[in-house]
């Protein structure tokens, strides 16, 4: 008797103008065409462009989608951040349409291009990490870096991303700094460092990739602890397999690892260390 495959899951963005007057059936277009295929997860779709994860039964199911929808709305074909779990990781399948696939607050604020001097491969980042006179920043929200970041890095406790630019302003970091930032999968820094250019700071630098591309690489190294995700897995560990350590707090939906036995149903689970 064979196991069950694992399920394939594929993280991927990409900013590139839609018409705003299409929106609406392009969303619903890709929609029926995920559940046709049969994957399961979440796609951010706004006239700037797109962020999702979504995961197949086979990688085949999940680039079928991905082909179309680079074929639909003329994008290049999405190099997606990829890893396994045994059951899906999302219910259904679904494409939300949003005002900005990451939400800084600054709909007019557009990326660099693709793939420029600013971002950093996880052998570049590990150089530059050992450099003494950096900052190293991490741009996500207080209870993902609580699970896990980067060895020096600072974390600006955001509630959420809209928090950043205010952040920034009132950090008391030298602007002709040498500052490194960092998230998940790349998409906030492509936002965050144009935020910080035109906030003056002049040498800032990217994880190319996110966290999620630098595990894949460099598992062990200078990523400490798991990676947070946004789906039923909660995080995954160095070598970017579903956390066996958190499951989501079932009082307020955070990253929990404080197990307990519940004296009113008998059963164990596990709650976060505020909740406890």
């Amino acid at each position: 008797m064979t196991s069950q495959s694992p399920i394939q899951i594929a993280a991927f963005y990409h900013f590139q103008a839609v018409p705003a007057d299409q929106l609406a059936s392009l969303a619903a277009t890709l929609e029926t065409k995920g559940r046709e295929i049969g994957v399961k997860g979440l796609v951010i779709f706004a006239t700037e462009g797109m962020n999702g994860t979504i995961a197949g039964k086979t990688r085949e199911a999940v680039y079928e989608w991905l082909a179309f929808a680079s074929d639909l709305l003329g994008f290049p074909v999405f190099s997606p951040k990829w890893s396994e779990a045994p059951d899906f990781p999302f219910r259904r399948f679904g494409v939300r349409m949003r005002e900005e696939i990451v939400t800084l607050g600054k709909p007019e604020v557009q990326p660099l291009p693709p793939k420029s001097k600013t971002h950093l491969s996880p052998d570049e980042w590990d150089q530059a990490l050992a450099q003494e006179d950096v900052v190293v920043l991490d741009t996500r929200n207080w209870y993902e870096t609580r699970i896990g970041t980067f060895k020096k890095a600072i974390d600006p406790k955001l509630e959420e991303f809209s928090e950043f630019s205010e952040y920034v302003a009132k950090a008391e970091i030298p602007k002709d700094k040498k500052v490194l930032i960092f998230c998940t999968g790349g998409i906030r820094c492509e936002k965050a460092i144009v935020e910080m250019h035109d906030q003056g700071f002049e040498n800032v630098f990217q994880l190319d990739g996110g966290i999620l591309n630098y595990l894949a690489e460099k598992p062990n190294q200078n990523f400490e602890g798991e990676c947070f995700v946004f789906d039923n897995r909660v995080a995954v560990d160095q070598k970017l397999q579903p956390s066996l350590q958190y499951a989501l707090c079932p009082h307020c939906g955070q990253p929990a690892d404080q197990d307990i036995s519940c004296l009113r149903c008998d059963i164990d689970a596990k709650i976060c260390v505020t909740c406890a």
